[in-house]
């Protein structure tokens, strides 16, 4: 596609599909989306204008957000109001949703009175609830009819969406009772009641739920829609699996960088202007550095160990690295199980003990290697440490078994910590770990060396 974008002559004839090497109605919305991007905004505002209302309305969908925006700052009052009609409810929320309050309170009026109504209804509820996915176009039969009257009135009734292989059963309230699906109309003969191939096997949401419960019920129940009720089960809307899996890749990215140290981006890295990246880089550097700034206090506190001993200098690195690195191995674990949710704050007790032993065991095994290093280069003569080698061994030894038993304790419980009090635990990130760890690592090897060199080189 890029390639072909390169060899492109432009000029107000241009034709979107000229892209393609297929017939124009064979275009998926998708790969139109995908051309579009990839030109000159100047020729996909013009290119978008000349695709017919329906086409436009399947292809907006695709368009990454910041595209959608100004196109609709730039299209005329009637199709910007024809095409935010037409849209799904889901995607006219989720449009909404990501524009500024001023640009919300211009657009919203673009609306008919109905869906206007319902989209102000959407937005009032809280970013992270399902009613920002709610799709509204579901089709509902009752239980007293036939099949054959069902599908009658499924014809006459309802669209054919993305939405329409399940079909809700409801009163005459509009109250859930249960979810059919269509393979099971086509299955049963037409003369068969609703009620008598009902199973009452279905699972809902409520509006107020999350969309962490809505994603973990879409995995536990290995549905591909989920309806969407009130306190009083009225049936307000559905959920399909396409919108999870939005929202899935969109909560791995943020906390994929919240655990790197980069504030939550609000878009795409490409799409993301120099100065903003600048800034959501910035915060954490800043606190990390100051964090780091603490190491060079604590190194300056033992300026004496330091200058009786200058041997100690050379394995700081070395000492403070091991325990940073076990601090995040710790916290990787940790944080991903309890997104997955193997873990609960009520299994810290379990995590402590495991990662007690895991931090004893990987000090030994990393220790024996410091302990055997110092050994070799002495008795090989690679390096002289002193009369008192066999102490600086013992006391790197003793100190790794230490600082990674720290690490992997404090990696392990700061997500902990933070879960129990609602905060996200891919805040506790890899380098605020390490940060952590390198401080408290200093002091604990300083200590270690005291008690051990004290009477020799200390």
């Amino acid at each position: 596609m890029l390639d072909k974008v390169k060899n492109i002559v432009w000029d107000k004839d241009f034709d979107i599909f000229s892209l393609f090497d297929k017939e124009k109605e064979k275009v998926h919305p998708a790969e139109l989306a995908q051309a579009i991007e990839s030109i000159p905004f100047k020729y996909a505002l013009a290119s978008f204008s000349k695709l017919d209302y329906e086409t436009q309305v399947y292809t907006f969908p695709y368009l990454d957000i910041l595209l959608q925006h100004k196109l609709v700052r730039n299209l005329s009052q009637q199709c910007t109001s024809h095409l935010l009609n037409n849209l799904s409810s889901d995607e006219r929320i989720s449009f909404f949703s990501d524009l500024s309050h001023l640009e919300r309170a211009v657009y919203i009026n673009y609306l008919d009175e109905e869906n206007r109504r319902e989209t102000q209804n959407f937005l009032g509820y809280s970013e992270n609830s399902v009613a920002r996915l709610i799709d509204t176009d579901y089709a509902t039969i009752f239980q007293d009819m036939t099949v054959a009257e069902a599908s009658q009135h499924l014809r006459e009734n309802h669209k054919d969406t993305e939405a329409a292989n399940v079909i809700y059963v409801v009163d005459e309230d509009g109250k859930l009772i249960d979810d059919i699906q269509v393979r099971r109309l086509v299955l049963n003969a037409p003369e068969k009641k609703i009620s008598d191939i009902m199973d009452g096997d279905f699972v809902s949401l409520n509006i107020s739920d999350t969309q962490e419960t809505a994603i973990q019920k879409f995995k536990d129940y290995d549905r591909v829609v989920i309806p969407v009720v009130n306190e009083g089960n009225m049936l307000l809307g559905v959920i399909t699996i396409d919108d999870i899996m939005d929202v899935v890749e969109q909560k791995e990215t943020e906390e994929i960088q919240k655990f790197g140290g980069v504030e939550k981006l609000d878009f795409p890295y490409v799409k993301t202007g120099f100065f903003k990246l600048t800034e959501k880089r910035a915060t954490w550097l800043i606190i990390l550095f100051l964090g780091e700034m603490l190491t060079a206090t604590a190194m300056g506190y033992f300026e004496h160990e330091i200058s009786q001993a200058v041997v100690l200098a050379l394995f700081v690195p070395l000492i403070i690295s091991s325990g940073g690195n076990s601090g995040s191995q710790a916290a990787t674990l940790i944080i991903r199980a309890l997104a997955l949710k193997e873990l609960t704050i009520k299994d810290w007790w379990f995590v402590m003990r495991r990662e007690i032993l895991s931090g004893v065991t990987l000090g030994v095994i990393l220790g024996s290697i410091g302990f055997l290093r110092i050994t070799i280069w002495q008795q090989l003569g690679w390096y002289d440490y002193g009369e008192h080698w066999f102490l600086i061994a013992l006391t790197v030894f003793c100190s790794l078994i230490g600082i990674i038993l720290w690490g992997t304790l404090t990696g392990s419980m700061i997500p902990i910590i933070l879960k129990k009090y609602d905060i996200d635990p891919a805040t506790s990130s890899a380098p605020f770990v390490a940060t952590l760890v390198d401080v408290t690592g200093l002091i604990i090897y300083f200590t270690i060396a005291a008690v051990i060199l004290k009477g020799t080189l200390l």
